[in-house]
């Protein structure tokens, strides 16, 4: 593991030991709590995919403290994957914000006890409403649980922490099995990485899944010859773009060939006789429009090129557009 700065003077091997016992000892008791609710998980795990897959409206996720913490993360993971989802505090639940919460919404509330005493507001009015609940509980004799139509109960597992108290296993805990409901359901709606993409526009995930075709200049003219077409012509058509290349038209309008400047090298003792359909590389590498950015990138790098031409859906003989290496790198 990397790190950023200089080792302290006079820190002896002792502490070093110590600080690296602390941090080994923290990430293997809350690994155990991973381990113990993955081997936990049972029936309510599918009766709560099952609510939340056919949920009217919202997923509304609540919790306060810590829990509130993992619980903002799980709505935006369930947001990001297809699921109408927000969080809503519990304390601020009760000073207006039930309002939020309507019939045709499912609640989804996390507290490691289950006693919270800001809870009992929102589950009270969830009831008087109509709005089922899923809680993640450890403690069964809770009123969370009491009042959850499912229970998802976690196990109980010793908090990481050297005296514990501090909220760490539980909420690691918390956090892997809300990702896990959100991704189950993911899964059930069958969404593709295309669907996922429109819900992630910005960013490197973004950049990543989206279509070439929103990366690239769709209207920039293409660097185009005919098959006949002389060196001068080539490398104006080469250098006048800024791609670097040119791609060899035939006598029916089809993509037939490319021309890099390694072509141009490669034909150099023949510069003043040699036509466009001499020295270029026949069937060049295209993808259809639509492709994701990754898909081509990863294209790239196994062909080792930096260039390729964008084509019709269906078609690989018409190009609509070309892609750089440098349109797709953010």
């Amino acid at each position: 593991m990397a790190t950023l700065h200089h080792r302290a003077a006079g820190r002896s091997l002792e502490d070093q030991a110590t600080t690296l016992e602390a941090g080994r000892s923290a990430i293997l008791q809350e690994a155990r709590g991973l381990m113990d609710l993955a081997a936990s998980v049972d029936d309510g795990f599918v009766d709560a995919v099952h609510a939340i897959l056919t949920v009217e409206r919202r997923v509304i996720v609540t919790g306060v403290g810590k829990s509130g913490h993992i619980g903002r993360k799980v709505a935006a993971t369930f947001a990001a994957t297809g699921t109408a989802s927000f969080f809503l505090h519990a304390s601020e639940a009760a000073h207006g914000d039930l309002g939020m919460v309507t019939t045709g919404d499912l609640l989804l509330v996390l507290s490691n006890s289950g006693f919270s005493r800001e809870l009992r507001p929102l589950l009270a009015y969830a009831r008087r409403q109509g709005v089922p609940v899923i809680g993640i509980v450890s403690k069964l004799n809770s009123p969370l649980a009491r009042a959850s139509d499912i229970v998802l109960q976690l196990p109980d597992a010793q908090e990481a922490c050297p005296v514990r108290i501090a909220p760490t296993t539980s909420t690691t805990m918390m956090l892997a099995l809300g990702d896990a409901l959100a991704l189950a359901v993911m899964q059930r709606k069958g969404l593709t990485r295309t669907d996922i993409a429109q819900w992630h526009p910005g960013g490197e995930i973004g950049s990543r899944i989206a279509p070439v075709d929103d990366v690239i200049d769709l209207d920039e003219p293409l660097p185009l010859v005919s098959w006949h077409a002389p060196m001068r012509d080539i490398v104006f058509e080469m250098t006048s773009g800024g791609k670097g290349v040119a791609g060899v038209i035939g006598e029916d309008g089809a993509l037939i060939g490319i021309i890099t400047d390694g072509d141009l090298r490669r034909a150099f003792d023949h510069v003043l006789t040699a036509r466009a359909i001499d020295i270029m590389t026949r069937d060049p590498i295209t993808v259809p429009s639509g492709t994701p950015v990754e898909e081509v990138l990863t294209l790239m790098n196994n062909a080792k090129i930096t260039v390729l031409f964008v084509t019709e859906v269906g078609d690989p003989s018409t190009p609509i557009a070309i892609a750089h290496i440098h349109d797709l790198v953010p």
